[in-house]
């Protein structure tokens, strides 16, 4: 992946948390009839690039809040951590790091708008095989075979 695209209420607001949050740099910025209506914050070293666009800007000037629209994958529990020590370092809002055993660590931030960016530190899903899970209100079941496609 490339891009990530999020539609935000506050463009400034948004862009000074990407670029503290995630250490990202302005690469580019958007303006329509002279107002500014979206940059893309880029990561030099990984080429991923987080693009925001003013919501009211977006037809149906839709909301992804409470959603972790992308997960990243963090190289190792050390670089997991000192990116939650940045966040608390900047005050940053997130959840604690949830480990989840054989898939690995997790920790969402929270941005302006509400919406989680993910990341994640050993987890298995898309580097091969397959895995299911079902949540019940008696846990997550994990399973092996696809049930439904």
């Amino acid at each position: 992946m490339r891009q990530a695209k999020l539609p935000v209420n506050d463009l400034r607001a948004s862009t000074d948390w990407y670029r503290r949050a995630l250490d990202l740099e302005l690469a580019a910025e958007f303006h329509e009839a002279g107002v500014l209506r979206g940059v893309a914050l880029a990561d030099r070293e990984t080429g991923i690039v987080v693009a925001l666009r003013e919501r009211t800007a977006v037809p149906g000037a839709p909301s992804v809040e409470g959603l972790d629209v992308f997960a990243l994958e963090v190289d190792a529990p050390e670089s997991l951590h000192a990116l939650v020590a940045r966040w608390d370092e900047f005050g940053i809002e997130h959840t604690a790091i949830l480990d989840s055993g054989p898939y690995g660590l997790g920790v969402d931030a929270l941005d302006p708008d509400g919406i989680h960016g993910r990341f994640l530190c050993g987890n298995p899903i898309g580097q091969g095989g397959f895995h299911g899970f079902d949540f019940t209100d008696a846990g997550p079941a994990v399973y092996d075979v696809p049930r439904s496609l």
